[in-house]
């Protein structure tokens, strides 16, 4: 009975997480021969000011890797 818990920070698109979601199910049903019943995926959207690395949030090295014409990260 696996149950797969994920924390990703927010802003995928709902397509994005569904994909996320089938990828995870299917891995489970073949690596560990889990029956499709018994799979539970939990996403968990963090928000990218409350997720913290090397002590910078995700928030932060977005602003600081934006490019100063479009004001766009460089890698979403």
């Amino acid at each position: 009975m696996p149950l797969i818990d994920v924390s990703i920070a927010r802003g995928r698109s709902p397509q994005q997480l569904r994909a996320l979601i089938d990828a995870l199910h299917h891995a489970a049903e073949t690596t560990v021969d889990a029956a499709p019943e018994s799979i539970t995926v939990i996403v968990r959207e963090v928000e990218r000011e409350h997720w913290s690395r090397s002590n910078m949030t995700i928030a932060e090295r977005d602003r600081k890797t934006a490019t100063p014409s479009t004001n766009s990260r460089r890698n979403p």
